[in-house]
């Protein structure tokens, strides 16, 4: 074997080290670069309470991007009411917006005075009726 030729396997191989260097290094960039838009649209996620008007003392609930109501012990928020189904409505975020839809409940869900009729759009001040209670929507 020649000089010439160890010398052009020699470079090969050098170069192939660096390309495996370099694909390592973008492949570490770009994990970092998902773990970081990750972060940053958990900061950038909306937020909203929901606040019950009944009683004296009004009760503030923080609103998870899936928030269940009712009876049952299980759910996000859970409401001491005879009138409300152990799996009574469901909030969730979708889309950047909020949804409200009634979970197939014995009395319905109402929403600011109205029956709900099918999974709603709910923005910042609408009232959510279920039995006696009545919740208001607070969005940042």
């Amino acid at each position: 074997m020649s000089l010439e030729t160890v010398l052009f396997i020699l470079r090969l191989a050098s170069g192939g080290v660096l390309l495996l260097f370099a694909s390592a290094a973008l492949l570490l960039i770009w994990r970092e670069y998902r773990v970081m838009s990750v972060e940053v649209q958990m900061r950038r996620r909306k937020r909203g309470r929901l606040m019950m008007m009944n009683g004296d003392q009004p009760t503030v609930y923080p609103l998870l991007p899936l928030t269940t109501l009712g009876r049952a012990p299980t759910n996000t928020i859970v409401l001491e009411d005879g009138f409300a189904s152990a799996d009574h409505a469901l909030i969730t975020l979708r889309g950047g917006q909020w949804w409200l839809e009634d979970r197939s409940s014995a009395n319905g869900t109402l929403l600011n005075g109205e029956a709900l009729q099918g999974p709603t759009v709910v923005s910042s001040g609408d009232v959510i009726g279920i039995g006696v209670a009545e919740l208001k929507l607070q969005l940042d």
